[in-house]
């Protein structure tokens, strides 16, 4: 399964407030990259996540954003560097470009 033509209009229309932003499709989905610096991934269910880093990913946790993790052969739970977008920055372009640049500043 890929990720939706539509989905990724949306992401990146979410996103626009950036600046221009380039994409790669990895990892069965989009990755979004501003100047060069991946800081979103675009899943194939059409959600959204962050990438964090430092205070900005401290903070995610702490705010209980739900993390991306995956189970390997075994049982073994593996957690990514990502976070859900929460659902109110999904109907809020200047709250998911505020969140994704305070990303971008922690992983620059």
């Amino acid at each position: 399964m890929s990720v939706s033509d539509a989905d990724i209009a949306f992401a990146l229309e979410l996103f626009d407030d950036l600046g221009p932003l380039s994409t790669r499709k990895m990892m069965g989905g989009l990755c979004l990259y501003r100047d060069g610096t991946i800081f979103s991934i675009l899943h194939t269910d059409g959600s959204i996540w962050l990438k964090g880093a430092g205070a900005f990913a401290k903070r995610m946790t702490e705010e209980g954003w739900d993390r991306w993790t995956y189970s390997r052969d075994g049982g073994k739970t593996t957690a990514m560097p990502y976070w859900r977008l929460p659902h109110a920055a999904l109907d809020d372009p200047a709250l998911a470009c505020k969140l994704a640049g305070q990303a971008l500043d922690e992983l620059r």
